[in-house]
């Protein structure tokens, strides 16, 4: 079977929960957040940090996700800032999938917020309903089960799937009702009403080469023939976009891809010159990101921590040590003695520190570590005992909540 055919076949859908970070805030405090219709999540209300998601009703007056707190603020004054809830989010995040596999076992998680499923060969076990029908009882599905919104774009590639929901998207700036399909077939038609800027993998610099062939939007490279293509922009990348402006996408929807890395952050309020206080909040940093590691069923070879300086100056230093790790302890006495390293090279205030994870091997493919009542002589280094009681730190904060139980710092970390 050709790739043509082969993909006229696929049915691929993209769920993306509505404004998530701002409905799961809402739905923790229905008495605060819940209430204020210009909501911003992120940073915090002293005007520093980034806006990580903004209401539909803080969108109208400009603000958006990455842009300046203090410029957010600027626009919409009257807004309620709260700090976004990770664990919450989290929670929220495996629900949807959860509800999302019911309908299809192939589901590919691209975000907190972002879900890809391929109910190709499933007619039968839907009754030959269409497309749009399933994707609207996903929708119905996720509402009624999780609380949250999602709007389902659909069609033969993830592309397409994509650009579909970006149009489906209810609310002020977008009319739609919630569910696009795009028929097999109909996907050159479709993409035409997009300007390149809008594709996904058409970043700005690429957005600048084009611009300077005179191609802005899809039907401008619609009328160029390839060898013109070609001549501007090389074979590769003409055939690339070429493809692109007519919804081609080979990608797969690919089940329970490892994530790279897992990092979390913190910008400060105030900016924070005391090391002590670092250390705090870099435990904290740490014992969530190790949290999130052990729900993956991984472990980390290498450990990073980032801080950015009052004057904006960013600096990291990571480090690899002998065997993987995923215990508080250990991940914590790594990025200790890394913010140690920073602090010693340079000594101002600091306005936002991190801790990330990456080069992650599976839990059970591991080397057996220390017995469990094994004593790690080196920084970092990781007995069986450290797992356990990590287990059992995470069993006891999902029973009880992410707060149940936190770990005090000890001088050996």
């Amino acid at each position: 079977m050709d790739e043509a055919v082969r993909q006229s076949d696929r049915r691929i859908l993209l769920a993306d929960a509505d404004a998530f970070y701002v409905s799961v805030a809402r739905l923790l405090d229905p008495e605060g957040a819940g209430r204020a219709p210009c909501l911003i999540v992120g940073g915090s209300a002293d005007r520093r940090g980034v806006v990580t998601s903004a209401s539909y009703e803080a969108r109208r007056f400009g603000v958006h996700s990455a842009m300046p707190m203090a410029r957010a603020l600027r626009l919409c004054p009257k807004a309620m800032v709260v700090p976004v809830p990770w664990e919450a989010c989290a929670a929220k995040s495996r629900h949807v999938r959860e509800v999302l596999e019911r309908f299809t076992p192939v589901v590919e998680q691209a975000s907190s917020d972002e879900f890809y499923l391929d109910l190709s060969g499933t007619e039968g076990l839907y009754g030959g309903e269409p497309l749009a029908t399933t994707a609207t009882r996903i929708r119905e599905a996720v509402r009624a089960e999780t609380a949250l919104a999602v709007t389902v774009g659909g069609g033969t590639t993830r592309l397409v799937a994509k650009l579909a929901t970006n149009v489906a998207k209810p609310g002020p700036d977008h009319p739609g009702a919630g569910v696009l399909i795009v028929p097999s077939g109909a996907e050159g038609e479709f993409l035409r009403r997009f300007t390149l800027a809008e594709l996904p993998l058409v970043g700005p610099k690429l957005q600048e080469r084009l611009r300077h062939f005179g191609l802005r939007t899809v039907d401008d490279v619609l009328r160029r023939d390839r060898a013109t293509l070609v001549a501007w922009l090389g074979e590769r990348e003409a055939d690339w976009l070429s493809d692109r402006v007519r919804g081609v996408d080979d990608g797969d929807v690919v089940p329970d891809r490892e994530p790279k890395s897992i990092s979390r952050d913190e910008t400060f309020a105030v900016d924070v010159r005391d090391d002590a206080e670092l250390e705090r909040r870099l435990l904290e940093l740490a014992d969530r990101a190790s949290a999130d590691l052990r729900e993956e069923g991984l472990l980390a070879r290498t450990v990073t921590v980032k801080i950015r300086d009052a004057d904006f100056t960013t600096r990291q230093a990571g480090r690899t040590p002998p065997e993987p790790v995923c215990s508080d302890r250990a991940i914590y006495a790594l990025a200790r003695e890394l913010l140690h390293r920073l602090r010693r090279a340079r000594r101002v205030p600091a306005r936002l520190l991190g801790v990330a994870l990456s080069q992650f091997v599976r839990a059970e493919a591991a080397a057996p570590q220390l017995s469990l009542l094994a004593a790690p002589r080196l920084a970092g280094a990781e007995s069986e005992r450290d797992r356990v009681l990590a287990r059992v730190l995470d069993e006891v904060r999902e029973r009880f909540g992410p707060d149940a139980l936190a770990r005090g710092r000890t001088p050996a970390g």
